[in-house]
């Protein structure tokens, strides 16, 4: 299938102006806002209208396992046997196959992302930084999106971290609503990154009072009022 063709079926599937956004932000000019969230490890989840999910098996991720990532996270295998290289803490959980169907990874010291955001994130003592989680699709909506992170919380507060730092992109509405589900807090921080001519890239970082966030938030329902007529 030559370019032009697969440019045709892109715009009839997402439409002319989606498609020229999309070009526009890869090939002249881009912006994204990484919103930094962060919570303490020992205050409970709250309880979540989530699916169980069938029993999995609980696994660190190092350079010999990596290739359980093949069948569901294929582009991935390589990425995760980098990070078990370069010493970072990853856990994922594999099915009755061996198959790798979610993952997590903390980082305690100083993390450069070279996978995606091409960034340093800053980590200050007692602190890690949460970063590359993700559950295969037949996953989402379950409980496995919470024991997910609560499993790397209790390892990485064994090693005497007492707070969770992430960020995500603002424009990405799901990994808000699931911080928020989460009970993370706005640090009142923003790395903002640009990219010119899909090749160089610039970061500033920007700091707020209150929320960017209550879009995403639900609206606290009505009380019932006890009062006589």
């Amino acid at each position: 299938m030559n370019v032009l063709q697969k440019l045709r079926d892109r715009i009839r599937k997402k439409g002319l102006r989606a498609v020229l956004n999309q070009l526009y932000k890869h090939y002249v000019y881009f912006h994204e806002q990484l919103v930094w969230m962060e919570r303490d490890l020992v205050s409970p989840v709250r309880p979540k209208n989530l699916r169980p999910y069938t029993p999995l098996r609980w696994e660190r991720i190092t350079t010999s396992n990596a290739d359980a990532f093949a069948t569901y996270f294929g582009d991935q295998v390589e990425t995760m046997r980098e990070l078990a290289a370069e010493g970072h803490t990853g856990f994922m959980y594999l099915d009755d196959k061996g198959d790798t169907v979610a993952f997590i990874w903390g980082s305690t010291r100083d993390y450069f992302d070279r996978h995606f955001f091409r960034c340093w994130f800053p980590i200050k003592p007692g602190e890690f930084f949460q970063f590359c989680g993700e559950l295969y699709r037949a996953y989402w909506g379950t409980w496995l999106s919470v024991d997910l992170q609560l499993s790397l919380w209790k390892v990485m507060a064994e090693q005497g971290c007492n707070k969770v730092v992430a960020v995500f992109e603002l424009s990405n509405v799901p990994a808000a609503k699931l911080h928020l589900r989460m009970d993370y807090q706005e640090r009142g921080q923003i790395t903002h990154m640009y990219r010119l001519f899909g090749r160089w890239r610039f970061f500033r970082d920007t700091f707020y009072t209150g929320s960017v966030l209550d879009s995403f938030r639900k609206p606290a329902k009505p009380v019932a009022s006890t009062a006589a007529a």
